[in-house]
């Protein structure tokens, strides 16, 4: 395998994992997979966050939120790994609850990971609804 191989199984399980018990009403895993070291910011298709600290309150705001994904895609259209920075971009399908509604929406994601004591960890999320989904 390569290293770019590594990393996309691990953006497969673990992000992916994360952001499905994030839809889920549980942002455990998603504060597992963020950096704790600044700099690190979303642009998300709701809210932004600009360091740690935001990046927190913005998951609770988010994890209160939400509640019964049935169905969390995170289709990758690229990805990369240059040294100890890599990137994915695509397309998140999701099936959740959000505040009581049932919702069906797709998001456009780039995400920006650092690698930090061997591991990997996102640094930077921006997220919004494609043209022609809007």
């Amino acid at each position: 395998m390569t290293e770019r191989d590594d990393f996309l199984t691990w953006v497969n399980t673990a992000v992916r994992e994360a952001e499905t018990a994030l839809h889920e009403g549980d942002a455990t895993a998603r504060r597992g997979i963020w950096s704790r070291k600044n700099p690190v910011t979303v642009f998300g298709a709701w809210k932004s966050a600009v360091g740690t600290a935001e990046t927190d309150e913005l998951f609770t705001y988010l994890e209160q939120r939400f509640s019964g994904c049935t169905s969390h895609i995170y289709e990758i259209v690229a990805a990369d790994v240059i040294g100890d920075m890599a990137y994915t971009v695509g397309f998140e399908h999701t099936q959740t609850t959000l505040d009581g509604t049932d919702r069906t929406y797709t998001l456009r994601v780039t995400q920006v990971y650092r690698r930090e004591a061997g591991e990997w960890k996102v640094v930077h999320r921006h997220g919004d609804t494609p043209p022609d989904h809007a």
